[in-house]
C-alpha cells in the first residue's frame, strides 16, 4: 500500500526528471546538428558546464523540499520560502557571473579547437546568463515538491520541452542565429515556463505566519546532495579518461551508453525524491531500499534486452555500447538501492553519512579501476565501477530506510495538512 503511495509520487517525477535534466539539452543537441561538428561539440562542451553549474545550486531547492515537507501544517513555511528566494538571488549571482566573464577561458579549457572554442563561447555567454532563470524553477518545483505535488514540476518541465522544440529551429534556423540561438531559445522557453510556474505557486504556497529560517539550515540540509551529484560527475569524467586509453571506439561506445542507461537511471532517482519527499512528510515509504533493489533489476533487464537496436540508433558499431550496457547489470542493482534509499537518509539528517559512503565507494572505485583496467582492459573498469558501488551500499545508512515519522522537526502533522487540497494542480 505504501510502496504504491510512493511509486504514484515516483512516476511524475521520473517524467519531470527525464524531460528537464536530459531532454533540453538533446533537443538543443539536434537541432544544431545541421551546422556541423564543431557546432555539435560547442553544444555538448556548454551543456556539460551548465550540468556542473546545476551541481552547486543543487543545496537550495534540495533543502527547500526537505525543510518544507517537514513544516507544511505543523509550522510557519513562508520564511521558509523567502530565505530561499533570497539564497537564489545570491547564488545565482555568485554562479552565473563568473561563467559569463570567464566564458571564452572555460570554452579553451574544454577543447583546444579554436573555431570550437568560439561557438561555445558564443553559447555560454546566453546559457550562463540564463541560469538564475533555470535556478528559479529549481526553487519553485522544490517547494511544491514540499508541499507533495510532484505533478506541477512535471507539468513545468514538459511546458518548457514543448517551447525548446518549437523555438529551436525559429532561432537557429529561420532568424538565422546559429548556436547561439539554440541557447537564446532555451533560455526563452525557461524563462516562459517560469512565468506560468510562479504564478501557480503563488497560488498554491501557504500564506502563514511570520517565523524565522536559517539560510544555513536549508543549505546544511541539501549539501550532501550537492556533493554527491558534483563528487558523481567528476568521477565520470575520470573513468572517461581511463576508457579513453583504449581508443576512440571504446570511448564513443562508452559515452553511447552512458546517454542509453541514463534513461533507466533517473528511474532510481524518481524514487530517492519520491522517498525524500515522503519522509519530510512523516508519510510512510514502505522499503525504498527493497524498491530500489527491484527497480535495478529492472532496468538492467530492459538495457540488456534493448542493449543492440538502441545501440544502433548511435552508431555503425555498436559492440562497445552493448559490452558495456551488459556489464553494467552488476553495477545498476546495488545503485538503484542506494540510490532509492538515500532519499530516507536525506529527509531524516543523515545526508552526510550518504555522501561519506558515496566518497568511500569512489575512493575504492578509481584506484579498482587503473589496476584491474591494466589486467582485464574494459571488463576491469565496468567490475571497478560494480565494486565502489557495492561499497557505497554497505557503506549507506539505509538499514531504517521506509520507517515513517523519522524526519527530525515536528511532528505529528496537522489534520488540516492531510485535508487540504492546496497541493492538488
Amino acid at each position: 500500500m505504501y510502496n504504491e503511495k510512493m511509486l504514484k509520487l515516483a512516476v511524475p517525477i521520473y517524467v519531470e526528471l527525464l524531460t528537464a535534466v536530459v531532454a533540453v539539452s538533446v533537443i538543443d543537441l539536434l537541432w544544431v546538428s545541421g551546422l556541423g561538428e564543431a557546432a555539435i561539440a560547442a553544444v555538448t562542451m556548454a551543456t556539460t558546464v551548465e550540468y556542473f553549474a546545476y551541481g552547486l545550486i543543487l543545496a537550495l531547492p534540495t533543502g527547500l523540499t526537505v525543510l518544507v515537507g517537514r513544516r507544511d501544517g505543523v509550522a510557519p513555511v513562508t520564511p521558509l520560502i523567502r530565505s530561499g528566494w533570497l539564497l537564489w538571488l545570491a547564488g545565482s549571482t555568485a554562479i552565473a557571473l563568473p561563467c559569463v566573464l570567464l566564458r571564452e577561458p572555460l570554452a579553451r579549457l574544454l577543447t583546444a579547437d579554436a573555431a570550437t572554442a568560439a561557438l561555445a563561447a558564443d553559447f555560454l555567454l546566453v546559457a550562463m546568463a540564463g541560469l538564475p532563470i533555470y535556478f528559479a524553477q529549481t526553487v519553485a518545483d522544490g517547494v511544491l515538491k514540499g508541499l507533495g505535488n510532484a505533478r506541477i514540476p512535471m507539468r513545468n518541465a514538459l511546458i518548457c520541452n514543448a517551447l525548446v522544440i518549437a523555438l529551436d529551429p525559429l532561432f537557429i534556423y529561420g532568424l538565422g542565429l546559429g548556436v547561439q540561438g539554440a541557447a537564446l531559445a532555451t533560455v526563452l522557453a525557461r524563462a516562459l515556463t517560469l512565468a506560468v510556474s510562479l504564478k501557480t505557486l503563488a497560488r498554491l504556497a501557504p500564506r502563514d505566519a511570520e517565523g524565522r529560517a536559517g539560510a544555513w539550515q536549508i543549505i546544511g540540509t541539501g549539501l550532501p546532495m550537492s556533493g554527491d551529484f558534483l563528487a558523481r560527475a567528476v568521477v565520470g569524467l575520470l573513468l572517461m579518461e581511463i576508457v579513453a586509453r583504449f581508443g576512440l571506439a571504446a570511448q564513443a561506445g562508452y559515452g553511447i551508453g552512458l546517454k542509453i542507461m541514463l534513461v533507466g537511471v533517473m528511474a532510481f532517482y524518481a524514487l530517492r525524491q519520491a522517498a525524500m519527499i515522503r519522509t519530510a512528510r512523516s508519510e510512510e515509504t514502505g522499503s525504498p531500499l527493497r524498491t530500489g533493489l527491484l527497480a535495478g533489476v529492472a532496468v538492467a533487464v530492459a538495457l540488456n534486452l534493448v542493449a543492440a537496436p538502441a545501440a544502433g540508433l548511435f552508431t555503425d558499431d555498436p559492440e562497445a555500447a552493448v559490452s558495456f550496457l551488459r556489464w553494467m547489470t552488476l553495477y545498476l542493482i546495488p545503485f538503484g538501492g542506494l540510490i532509492a534509499a538515500g532519499g530516507v537518509a536525506q529527509a531524516s539528517g543523515r545526508g552526510s553519512r550518504l555522501l561519506a559512503a558515496t566518497l568511500a565507494g569512489f575512493a575504492v572505485q578509481l584506484p579498482l579501476a587503473y589496476l584491474l583496467s591494466s589486467w582485464l582492459g574494459l571488463t576491469g573498469v565496468w567490475l571497478a565501477m560494480a565494486a565502489g558501488t557495492t561499497v557505497s551500499l554497505a557503506a549507506a545508512p539505509v538499514r531504517h530506510a521506509g520507517a515513517p515519522g523519522r524526519a527530525p522537526g515536528p511532528a505529528p502533522r496537522s489534520t488540516r495538512t492531510a485535508a487540504d487540497p492546496r497541493c492538488d494542480p
